[in-house]
């Protein structure tokens, strides 16, 4: 199912009177909710199922944090995940996700600890706490990865698609 916002910018009539009696305005709210699909979820391509797609720059490997929009992690992440996930995450919470570096495609690595974690960033977006990652992929800027969320086990898989000069 996909998640959007569903902002209440009209007040009920009882939370109308709560703001007068308060003498406070009336917030608008937003909740996430999930709604049916007008079209299926994207269909991976198995030999190239790399959704999300960034050039690293400087800023990203020195604050350790890969920063994605609210479109990338609401489509490609979010529509895989439960609404009580996402609202975990939402709620300030960190994910700890288990990411799996693809880079050597013989030798997949895995990754799981607490230096590796997703958290919502400023304005809509969302990062990828990935300091581990950087180090032993050895990162540097201008190398294109790639990025997606395997549904079947519930896991991030990685790929350095090419290295930067």
């Amino acid at each position: 199912m996909k998640k959007t916002y569903y902002y209440k910018f009209l007040p009920s009539k009882a939370e109308e009177e709560a703001a007068k009696a308060s003498n406070t305005p009336f917030q608008i709210t937003r909740e996430l909710v999930e709604i049916r699909d007008l079209y299926p979820a994207p269909v991976i391509d198995p030999f190239n199922p790399w959704q999300i797609k960034k050039v690293v720059t400087e800023t990203d490997i020195v604050t350790g944090m890969l920063v994605l929009s609210h479109q990338e992690v609401f489509e490609y992440v979010f529509r895989y995940w439960t609404l009580e996930m996402c609202n975990y995450l939402l709620g300030g919470n960190k994910f700890y996700p288990v990411i799996w570096d693809h880079t050597d495609d013989k030798n997949p690595v895995r990754y799981h600890n607490d230096k590796i974690y997703l958290e919502q960033g400023p304005h809509d977006t969302y990062m990828l706490r990935w300091l581990d990652l950087i180090r032993k992929s050895r990162i540097n800027p201008n190398d294109e990865i790639g990025l997606y969320w395997q549904s079947k086990s519930g896991t991030f898989q990685f790929k350095v698609l090419g290295r930067g000069f």
